[in-house]
């Protein structure tokens, strides 16, 4: 989920998470969700083992979410820290691990990408992707890292409108589909970069810029041949 800030991403999933109530007599479905909340409190007393085997017993001791998840996330690093002296960034990797590792039919994942460097990023993004994949459920994610998103998404949903007065939430669209009319509001362009092939941002009006703001390319998906 794009948009900028104030436009109700946060507030659409804690309300599917149930964590606040919806104006009106709106009734938000009953949902088996898991929640990864934007602001992480280290509130439990005990090693990030001892919060695993509490929290996430069976998931943790799975040799495939060991595999996909765990190992990735570097948790073996931080496994016998305690909570409440984590980084900021380690305890983003950990509740990354929590939320996956419970049961549950949605994922609600609120930028994942806080206190995470750039490598670390992109390692989350391929972590939660490939989990929801191959377990075959669905997430929401919000993340304000663009090129995080770009690894994450395989759909955009578009929040547009003033932000803290009204907003819209547009229908889910293709990632390039919605990336390009994200990044057309914005009136920046992406090209991928030849060597890693990550994006990048083009210098405004410089002759990438222009050339694919006239040929209504904001953003390129596909690494070009």
């Amino acid at each position: 989920m794009l948009g900028e800030n104030g436009t109700g991403k946060t507030t659409f999933i804690r309300l599917l998470a149930g964590a606040i109530k919806a104006d009106g007599d709106e009734q938000i479905p009953e949902l088996n969700v898991s929640y990864k909340p934007q602001k992480i409190s280290p509130k439990y007393v005990g090693t990030v083992r001892s919060l695993l085997h509490d929290k996430i017993r069976n998931s943790f001791t799975h040799a495939q979410f060991q595999t996909d998840v765990v190992k990735p996330m570097q948790i073996e690093n931080i496994i016998d820290q305690e909570v409440a002296t984590l980084s900021g960034g380690e305890l983003q990797r950990v509740a990354i691990v929590l939320a996956l590792g419970k049961p549950a039919d949605i994922y609600l994942i609120d930028e994942p990408s806080a206190y995470l460097d750039s490598e670390q990023r992109i390692v989350a993004a391929k972590v939660i992707k490939r989990f929801i994949l191959h377990s075959k459920k669905t997430a929401f994610v919000v993340e304000h890292d663009f090129i995080m998103a770009t690894y994450l998404a395989d759909r955009v949903v578009l929040y547009e409108g003033m932000p803290s007065v009204e907003a819209t939430a547009t229908t889910p669209q293709s990632l390039l589909s919605g990336m390009n009319k994200f990044l057309k509001s914005l009136e920046i362009t992406f090209r991928r970069d030849p060597t890693n092939f990550r994006p990048r941002i083009n210098k405004l009006n410089s002759q990438n810029d222009q050339e694919q703001k006239s040929s209504g390319n904001y953003f390129f998906l596909e690494v070009d041949s």
